[in-house]
């Protein structure tokens, strides 16, 4: 999928009012995906930084970005696991997420996720996230 592709079916999959939580899709790549995200306040926890969940829910769909600027729109690929590791605090500036796919097989795919601020080496979270495929008619 291109870009373009990908940014809408993302806008037509997610209700209107969750969607600007869940980050915009800023490039594609072979087996790479990034994302941005500009936190607002709904997205804090106490301290002034991004929420657990925020971040969790911002891998989540970089995953589900990556898996299907692959294989196209597959609207029921669904998480079966993800296991994220908060490395610092988050503070409330741009997020970027890079999902790389470490393996995307018939009915499985693996997902590393890196979520970092300023420069790459800012690391903020890093999270492996797994996906069930649907399977083709007659598999």
């Amino acid at each position: 999928m291109s870009l373009e592709q990908l940014s809408a079916f993302l806008d037509n999959a997610f209700p209107a009012a969750a969607r600007p939580g869940l980050g915009r899709v800023v490039s594609i790549e072979l087996d790479h995906v990034r994302m941005a995200l500009d936190p607002g306040p709904q997205m804090l926890r106490p301290g002034n930084i991004v929420s657990g969940p925020t971040l969790m829910g911002l891998a989540d769909v970089a995953a589900y970005a990556a898996i299907l600027a692959h294989v196209g729109p597959v609207a029921m690929a669904v998480t079966n696991n993800l296991n994220i590791t908060f490395l610092r605090p988050c503070r409330v500036e741009t997020v970027v997420v890079d999902a790389r796919l470490l393996r995307l097989g018939r009915r499985l795919a693996t997902i590393d996720i890196r979520l970092w601020q300023g420069s790459e080496a800012g690391l903020v979270a890093q999270a492996t996230v797994g996906y069930v495929l649907p399977q083709a008619e007659g598999s």
